[in-house]
């Protein structure tokens, strides 16, 4: 299979660089970026093929290719993926709007392209083993779950995450879609209510968007849930940022850390500051895999457009909200 990358301008690109070369039977074929200068760096970074136009890396022949633009201009690659028949694994959040959204479903279904939502937060080992003791009714009823999901400000990475036009927002747009994900394929039902305060709380006056974001949900089953998506971690901290979530039941408390497996390494070559590295299971690689495999299988991904779209609406909502002071309602299928 011949797979490749539409745009760089996201970070987890190149991380996805070396989980297709590594995924079985794929040929990694190069990546597309408007951006000179950032396509010949990474181009030299990975070894690889940089094609200054989507155009021309779609006349590839390719399987199937992931899109790692700005959130804002996820709607525009998608159309031109699927317009040439190529099978799409999109970065969350897959857009910035609804209607954009919604646009990205009709342009995939019209050309009978697969569409999947890359939440890699599903295939880490320790988010399926939470939902392994839910499937089961290890905890019994399910009363609340606190859930966080935070990291440092992306600014000396990709400084277009702090920039409401291609973002959509900033903390909430970046971590909300991922435990709203979890929580949704945790008890099969939708979130039907939103409360949340948003603001910028650590890097007021340097950038346009929220930092910090306390979130509470209201699941269709009844399940209260939290989400912390603050970009509260400072810049020096050993690691990118947390998941982690508290769940509680009426037979037991269970917690998790997404990110617990993790050496402390010290090394002047590496930071002037100790990291912490991590080891065992790779998510992106297990998602990756499964995009392959839903394109070898000719099926439905275990992630489709509808999840994309579902934690996109929670995040919007979650504005809504903290603009008006008042819950959202959510209505389940719209």
């Amino acid at each position: 299979m011949r797979l490749a990358i539409m745009s760089f301008a996201h970070l987890h690109a190149e991380a996805y660089i070396n989980n297709l070369r590594n995924a079985l039977d794929v040929e990694f074929v190069g990546f597309s970026d408007l951006d000179a200068e950032r396509g010949t760096h990474f181009a030299g970074v990975f070894k690889t093929k940089w094609y200054d136009s989507h155009e021309d890396l779609l006349k590839e022949g390719l399987d199937g290719v992931v899109i790692c633009s700005e959130n804002a201009r996820h709607r525009e690659l998608v159309e031109m993926a699927a317009g040439a028949g190529v099978p799409i694994l999109c970065e969350k959040p897959i857009e910035v709007t609804l209607e954009d959204a919604r646009a990205m479903r009709d342009v995939c279904k019209a050309n009978n392209v697969t569409f999947m939502t890359a939440f890699p937060v599903r295939f880490s080992s320790s988010v399926q083993q939470v939902k392994n003791a839910l499937d089961r009714g290890d905890l019994g009823r399910i009363y609340a779950i606190n859930g966080i999901n935070h990291s440092e400000i992306p600014l000396e990475h990709r400084a277009w995450f702090a920039q409401k036009a291609l973002a959509g927002g900033g903390a909430v747009m970046d971590h909300t879609v991922h435990l709203v994900d979890a929580y949704r394929w945790f008890f099969g039902c939708e979130v039907v209510e939103v409360y949340a305060e948003v603001d910028n709380l650590f890097y007021r006056g340097e950038v346009d968007v929220d930092t910090a974001g306390i979130v509470t949900l209201t699941m269709e089953n009844g399940v209260f849930a939290t989400i912390d998506c603050s970009w509260s971690r400072p810049t020096f901290y050993p690691r990118w940022g947390h998941l982690k979530m508290d769940i509680v039941g009426e037979k037991g408390f269970m917690t998790l850390d997404g990110q617990a497996e993790h050496l402390t390494v010290y090394s002047k070559k590496l930071s002037r500051n100790p990291t912490w590295m991590n080891y065992g299971n790779d998510s992106n690689q297990h998602m990756i895999n499964e995009f392959v495999a839903a394109i070898r299988e000719n099926r439905e991904p275990a992630v489709t457009w509808r999840d994309g779209y579902e934690a996109v609406r929670v995040a919007l909502a979650c504005f809504e909200s903290a603009e008006s002071g008042q819950p959202v309602r959510l209505e389940v299928g719209q």
